[in-house]
Protein backbone atom coordinates (compact mmCIF):
# COMPACT_ATOMS: atom_id res chain seq x y z
CA UNK A 1 0.00 0.00 0.00
CA UNK A 2 2.71 2.30 1.03
CA UNK A 3 4.54 1.73 -1.93
CA UNK A 4 2.17 2.18 -4.55
CA UNK A 5 1.25 5.41 -2.79
CA UNK A 6 4.49 6.46 -3.27
CA UNK A 7 4.92 5.80 -6.55
CA UNK A 8 1.68 7.22 -7.24
CA UNK A 9 3.16 10.36 -5.47
CA UNK A 10 6.58 10.73 -7.58
CA UNK A 11 4.06 10.25 -10.83
CA UNK A 12 2.37 13.11 -9.95
CA UNK A 13 5.10 15.27 -8.92
CA UNK A 14 6.57 14.64 -12.13
CA UNK A 15 3.68 15.44 -13.79
CA UNK A 16 2.15 18.86 -12.25
CA UNK A 17 0.05 20.16 -15.39
CA UNK A 18 -1.64 16.44 -14.91
CA UNK A 19 -2.62 17.19 -11.31
CA UNK A 20 -3.87 20.88 -12.03
CA UNK A 21 -6.11 19.46 -15.55
CA UNK A 22 -6.49 15.74 -14.86
CA UNK A 23 -7.06 12.80 -17.09
CA UNK A 24 -8.90 13.93 -20.87
CA UNK A 25 -8.21 17.65 -20.45
CA UNK A 26 -4.36 16.99 -19.47
CA UNK A 27 -3.66 15.11 -22.86
CA UNK A 28 -5.70 17.63 -25.03
CA UNK A 29 -3.55 20.32 -23.33
CA UNK A 30 -0.48 18.88 -23.97
CA UNK A 31 -1.31 17.46 -27.40
CA UNK A 32 -1.57 21.12 -28.34
CA UNK A 33 0.57 22.59 -25.91
CA UNK A 34 2.59 24.73 -28.57
CA UNK A 35 -0.36 25.76 -29.87
CA UNK A 36 -1.91 27.13 -27.26
CA UNK A 37 1.54 28.62 -25.55
CA UNK A 38 1.79 30.93 -29.01
CA UNK A 39 -1.64 32.21 -28.79
CA UNK A 40 -1.06 32.82 -24.94
CA UNK A 41 2.27 34.51 -25.84
CA UNK A 42 0.51 36.72 -28.76
CA UNK A 43 -2.07 37.81 -26.94
CA UNK A 44 0.31 39.00 -23.91
CA UNK A 45 2.70 40.55 -26.49
CA UNK A 46 -0.01 42.11 -28.85
CA UNK A 47 -1.69 43.69 -25.85
CA UNK A 48 1.43 45.16 -23.73
CA UNK A 49 2.20 46.70 -27.56
CA UNK A 50 -1.69 48.27 -27.93
CA UNK A 51 -0.84 49.67 -23.69
CA UNK A 52 2.28 51.00 -24.84
CA UNK A 53 1.02 52.81 -28.54
CA UNK A 54 -1.93 54.12 -26.97
CA UNK A 55 0.53 55.84 -23.98
CA UNK A 56 2.51 57.00 -26.70
CA UNK A 57 -0.08 57.92 -28.62
CA UNK A 58 -1.62 60.17 -25.79
CA UNK A 59 2.29 61.56 -25.22
CA UNK A 60 2.53 63.07 -29.11
CA UNK A 61 -1.03 64.88 -28.65
CA UNK A 62 -0.67 66.09 -25.87
CA UNK A 63 2.79 67.62 -27.22
CA UNK A 64 0.87 69.25 -29.98
CA UNK A 65 -1.73 70.36 -27.94
CA UNK A 66 -4.66 68.38 -28.31
CA UNK A 67 -7.95 68.67 -27.96
CA UNK A 68 -7.52 72.45 -27.72
CA UNK A 69 -5.45 72.28 -30.74
CA UNK A 70 -6.11 70.54 -34.07
CA UNK A 71 -2.95 67.87 -34.79
CA UNK A 72 -1.97 67.53 -38.13
CA UNK A 73 -3.52 64.65 -39.85
CA UNK A 74 -1.66 62.33 -39.92
CA UNK A 75 -0.72 62.68 -36.47
CA UNK A 76 3.41 62.16 -36.38
CA UNK A 77 4.36 58.19 -35.45
CA UNK A 78 0.68 56.92 -36.47
CA UNK A 79 2.12 54.41 -38.26
CA UNK A 80 2.35 51.69 -35.70
CA UNK A 81 -1.67 52.28 -35.72
CA UNK A 82 -1.91 50.69 -39.38
CA UNK A 83 0.65 47.64 -38.34
CA UNK A 84 -1.46 47.06 -35.07
CA UNK A 85 -4.53 47.12 -37.18
CA UNK A 86 -3.01 44.87 -40.11
CA UNK A 87 -1.77 41.97 -37.24
CA UNK A 88 -5.38 42.40 -35.36
CA UNK A 89 -6.95 41.38 -38.88
CA UNK A 90 -4.65 38.20 -39.39
CA UNK A 91 -6.11 36.68 -36.28
CA UNK A 92 -8.99 35.16 -37.14
CA UNK A 93 -7.04 33.64 -40.10
CA UNK A 94 -4.11 32.33 -38.34
CA UNK A 95 -6.63 30.75 -35.50
CA UNK A 96 -8.57 29.39 -38.47
CA UNK A 97 -5.58 28.35 -40.24
CA UNK A 98 -3.30 26.99 -37.34
CA UNK A 99 -4.73 26.15 -34.64
CA UNK A 100 -8.61 25.01 -36.25
CA UNK A 101 -7.84 22.84 -39.39
CA UNK A 102 -5.51 20.38 -37.81
CA UNK A 103 -7.52 20.05 -35.06
CA UNK A 104 -9.28 16.99 -36.01
CA UNK A 105 -7.52 16.88 -39.44
CA UNK A 106 -3.87 15.79 -37.49
CA UNK A 107 -5.99 13.47 -35.63
CA UNK A 108 -7.51 11.36 -38.60
CA UNK A 109 -4.55 11.79 -40.43
CA UNK A 110 -2.28 10.62 -37.59
CA UNK A 111 -4.63 8.15 -36.11
CA UNK A 112 -4.54 9.90 -33.08
CA UNK A 113 -8.53 9.54 -33.14
CA UNK A 114 -8.50 5.77 -33.36
CA UNK A 115 -6.21 5.06 -31.28
CA UNK A 116 -7.67 7.58 -28.30
CA UNK A 117 -11.33 6.27 -28.96
CA UNK A 118 -10.40 2.73 -28.84
CA UNK A 119 -9.18 2.72 -25.30
CA UNK A 120 -11.77 4.29 -22.54
CA UNK A 121 -12.64 7.69 -23.90
CA UNK A 122 -15.97 8.15 -26.72
CA UNK A 123 -15.41 9.73 -29.73
CA UNK A 124 -17.75 12.44 -28.20
CA UNK A 125 -15.84 13.28 -25.09
CA UNK A 126 -12.73 13.25 -26.73
CA UNK A 127 -14.12 15.52 -29.40
CA UNK A 128 -15.98 17.81 -26.92
CA UNK A 129 -12.51 18.29 -24.80
CA UNK A 130 -10.49 19.52 -27.52
CA UNK A 131 -13.29 21.54 -29.18
CA UNK A 132 -13.84 23.02 -25.46
CA UNK A 133 -10.12 23.63 -25.29
CA UNK A 134 -10.23 25.13 -28.53
CA UNK A 135 -12.93 27.47 -28.12
CA UNK A 136 -11.74 29.01 -25.58
CA UNK A 137 -8.50 30.03 -26.83
CA UNK A 138 -9.89 31.49 -29.74
CA UNK A 139 -12.54 33.41 -27.73
CA UNK A 140 -9.69 34.39 -25.19
CA UNK A 141 -7.27 35.76 -27.58
CA UNK A 142 -9.74 38.08 -29.35
CA UNK A 143 -11.86 39.59 -26.29
CA UNK A 144 -8.58 40.64 -24.65
CA UNK A 145 -7.05 42.01 -27.55
CA UNK A 146 -10.61 43.19 -28.99
CA UNK A 147 -10.99 45.05 -25.14
CA UNK A 148 -7.31 46.22 -25.32
CA UNK A 149 -7.86 47.91 -28.94
CA UNK A 150 -11.34 49.41 -28.38
CA UNK A 151 -9.60 51.05 -24.87
CA UNK A 152 -7.02 52.46 -27.64
CA UNK A 153 -9.81 53.51 -30.27
CA UNK A 154 -12.31 55.08 -28.23
CA UNK A 155 -10.92 58.22 -27.13
CA UNK A 156 -8.99 58.77 -30.01
CA UNK A 157 -11.07 57.20 -32.83
CA UNK A 158 -10.54 60.97 -34.71
CA UNK A 159 -6.61 60.22 -34.99
CA UNK A 160 -7.34 56.86 -36.85
CA UNK A 161 -7.54 57.28 -40.56
CA UNK A 162 -10.02 54.51 -40.83
CA UNK A 163 -13.64 55.52 -40.34
CA UNK A 164 -15.66 53.09 -37.49
CA UNK A 165 -17.78 51.76 -40.32
CA UNK A 166 -14.84 50.13 -42.00
CA UNK A 167 -13.57 46.81 -41.34
CA UNK A 168 -10.09 47.77 -40.07
CA UNK A 169 -12.36 49.40 -36.87
CA UNK A 170 -15.78 47.67 -36.63
CA UNK A 171 -14.46 44.10 -37.02
CA UNK A 172 -11.67 45.05 -34.37
CA UNK A 173 -13.71 46.71 -31.56
CA UNK A 174 -16.19 45.56 -29.24
CA UNK A 175 -17.56 41.83 -29.44
CA UNK A 176 -17.33 41.11 -33.44
CA UNK A 177 -13.93 40.27 -33.38
CA UNK A 178 -13.93 37.29 -30.88
CA UNK A 179 -17.26 36.32 -32.77
CA UNK A 180 -14.64 36.28 -35.54
CA UNK A 181 -11.89 34.52 -33.84
CA UNK A 182 -15.01 31.62 -32.96
CA UNK A 183 -16.17 31.59 -36.51
CA UNK A 184 -13.12 30.92 -38.35
CA UNK A 185 -11.67 28.61 -36.09
CA UNK A 186 -14.83 26.89 -35.71
CA UNK A 187 -14.84 27.08 -40.03
CA UNK A 188 -11.30 25.48 -39.81
CA UNK A 189 -12.30 22.26 -37.90
CA UNK A 190 -14.89 21.61 -39.53
CA UNK A 191 -13.19 21.78 -42.62
CA UNK A 192 -10.46 19.77 -41.56
CA UNK A 193 -12.89 17.07 -40.17
CA UNK A 194 -14.16 17.00 -43.98
CA UNK A 195 -10.65 16.96 -45.40
CA UNK A 196 -9.41 14.15 -43.21
CA UNK A 197 -5.37 15.74 -44.07
CA UNK A 198 -3.71 18.68 -42.54
CA UNK A 199 -2.29 20.98 -45.02
CA UNK A 200 -4.89 20.75 -47.85
CA UNK A 201 -7.36 21.49 -44.90
CA UNK A 202 -5.17 24.49 -43.78
CA UNK A 203 -4.94 25.99 -47.55
CA UNK A 204 -8.54 25.37 -48.09
CA UNK A 205 -9.29 27.17 -44.59
CA UNK A 206 -7.30 29.79 -45.85
CA UNK A 207 -9.14 30.42 -48.92
CA UNK A 208 -12.46 30.37 -47.31
CA UNK A 209 -11.23 32.57 -45.00
CA UNK A 210 -10.36 35.15 -47.57
CA UNK A 211 -13.74 34.85 -49.10
CA UNK A 212 -15.86 35.11 -45.97
CA UNK A 213 -13.89 38.55 -45.62
CA UNK A 214 -15.61 39.66 -48.90
CA UNK A 215 -19.04 38.46 -48.01
CA UNK A 216 -18.77 39.79 -44.59
CA UNK A 217 -17.73 43.38 -46.13
CA UNK A 218 -20.69 43.40 -48.23
CA UNK A 219 -22.92 41.98 -45.20
CA UNK A 220 -21.72 44.81 -42.50
CA UNK A 221 -23.34 47.59 -44.13
CA UNK A 222 -26.92 45.69 -43.81
CA UNK A 223 -26.79 45.18 -39.89
CA UNK A 224 -29.00 48.04 -39.28
CA UNK A 225 -31.16 49.58 -40.46
CA UNK A 226 -30.20 52.98 -42.88
CA UNK A 227 -31.81 56.50 -42.00
CA UNK A 228 -33.20 59.14 -43.80
CA UNK A 229 -32.52 62.88 -43.69
CA UNK A 230 -33.36 65.52 -45.65
CA UNK A 231 -31.67 69.35 -45.50
CA UNK A 232 -31.59 72.21 -47.94
CA UNK A 233 -30.34 71.88 -51.17
CA UNK A 234 -26.64 73.05 -51.37
CA UNK A 235 -26.80 73.45 -47.19
CA UNK A 236 -25.38 71.24 -44.19
CA UNK A 237 -26.57 69.25 -42.06
CA UNK A 238 -25.87 71.80 -38.96
CA UNK A 239 -24.61 69.05 -36.59
CA UNK A 240 -27.49 66.78 -37.07
CA UNK A 241 -25.27 63.56 -38.03
CA UNK A 242 -22.61 62.15 -36.02
CA UNK A 243 -19.87 60.69 -38.46
CA UNK A 244 -22.57 59.14 -41.07
CA UNK A 245 -22.26 56.39 -43.90
CA UNK A 246 -23.63 57.16 -46.69
CA UNK A 247 -25.20 54.47 -48.12
CA UNK A 248 -27.03 56.49 -51.23
CA UNK A 249 -27.97 60.23 -51.83
CA UNK A 250 -30.84 61.95 -54.20
CA UNK A 251 -31.95 65.34 -54.64
CA UNK A 252 -35.70 66.08 -53.64
CA UNK A 253 -38.86 68.08 -54.60
CA UNK A 254 -41.33 69.66 -51.82
CA UNK A 255 -43.85 67.15 -52.46
CA UNK A 256 -41.09 64.20 -51.52
CA UNK A 257 -40.66 62.89 -54.81
CA UNK A 258 -36.40 61.63 -55.63
CA UNK A 259 -34.53 61.77 -58.03
CA UNK A 260 -31.06 60.68 -58.86
CA UNK A 261 -28.20 62.91 -57.61
CA UNK A 262 -26.84 63.51 -60.83
CA UNK A 263 -30.31 64.38 -62.43
CA UNK A 264 -29.80 67.74 -62.97
CA UNK A 265 -25.81 67.57 -63.82
CA UNK A 266 -25.53 69.84 -66.73
CA UNK A 267 -22.52 71.67 -68.55
CA UNK A 268 -23.62 74.95 -67.66
CA UNK A 269 -24.98 76.72 -64.19
CA UNK A 270 -28.53 78.01 -66.32
CA UNK A 271 -29.36 74.50 -67.44
CA UNK A 272 -28.98 73.13 -64.19
CA UNK A 273 -30.85 75.81 -62.77
CA UNK A 274 -33.46 75.35 -65.35
CA UNK A 275 -33.73 71.60 -64.67
CA UNK A 276 -33.82 72.28 -60.55
CA UNK A 277 -36.90 74.57 -61.21
CA UNK A 278 -38.13 71.78 -63.74
CA UNK A 279 -38.05 69.47 -61.00
CA UNK A 280 -39.09 72.06 -58.36
CA UNK A 281 -35.86 70.35 -56.34
CA UNK A 282 -35.49 71.82 -52.91
CA UNK A 283 -33.76 69.00 -51.15
CA UNK A 284 -30.73 67.16 -50.66
CA UNK A 285 -31.66 63.64 -49.55
CA UNK A 286 -29.43 60.81 -47.74
CA UNK A 287 -29.65 57.52 -46.97
CA UNK A 288 -26.78 56.47 -44.43
CA UNK A 289 -26.15 54.79 -40.92
CA UNK A 290 -24.71 56.87 -37.93
CA UNK A 291 -22.25 56.17 -35.21
CA UNK A 292 -24.98 55.69 -32.38
CA UNK A 293 -25.93 52.48 -34.32
CA UNK A 294 -22.75 51.07 -34.44
CA UNK A 295 -22.94 49.13 -30.82
CA UNK A 296 -26.08 47.41 -32.18
CA UNK A 297 -24.77 46.67 -35.52
CA UNK A 298 -21.58 45.20 -34.04
CA UNK A 299 -24.02 43.28 -31.33
CA UNK A 300 -26.09 41.78 -34.38
CA UNK A 301 -23.44 40.61 -36.41
CA UNK A 302 -21.57 38.91 -33.57
CA UNK A 303 -25.14 36.98 -32.73
CA UNK A 304 -25.05 35.47 -36.70
CA UNK A 305 -21.37 34.47 -36.60
CA UNK A 306 -22.08 32.97 -33.12
CA UNK A 307 -25.08 31.09 -34.49
CA UNK A 308 -22.78 29.99 -37.36
CA UNK A 309 -20.18 29.01 -35.18
CA UNK A 310 -22.92 27.00 -33.33
CA UNK A 311 -24.03 24.96 -36.70
CA UNK A 312 -20.88 24.42 -37.82
CA UNK A 313 -20.49 22.39 -34.04
CA UNK A 314 -23.20 20.71 -34.02
CA UNK A 315 -22.31 19.65 -37.76
CA UNK A 316 -18.53 18.41 -36.84
CA UNK A 317 -19.90 16.55 -33.46
CA UNK A 318 -22.60 14.79 -35.73
CA UNK A 319 -20.19 13.81 -38.20
CA UNK A 320 -17.22 12.98 -36.17
CA UNK A 321 -20.02 10.61 -33.53
CA UNK A 322 -21.06 9.01 -36.61
CA UNK A 323 -18.40 8.42 -39.11
CA UNK A 324 -16.32 4.98 -39.03
CA UNK A 325 -12.97 5.33 -37.21
CA UNK A 326 -9.97 5.45 -40.41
Amino acid sequence: MNTTLTDTSRTAAREPGRRLLGGLNWLVVRQHRAALLTVAAAVVLGSAWIVYQRNRLAGVLETLGWPDKEPPMPVPGSESINLTITALGMLPFLLGVFLGAPLIAGDQERGTLQLVTTQSVSRRRWLTAKLAWCYTTALLAGAVLSVFFTWWWKPYRAMFSDRWYEGNIFDHTGPVLPAMCLFLTAAGITIGMLVRRIIPAMAVTFGFSVAFQIVWGELRAHLAPSRMLSYPYGGGTDGQLDDPYELDRWIGSADGRLYGWGTCAAPTDAATDACMEKHGIVNDVIKYLDFGQMPAMQWTGAGILLAATAALTVLTVWRVSRSPLR
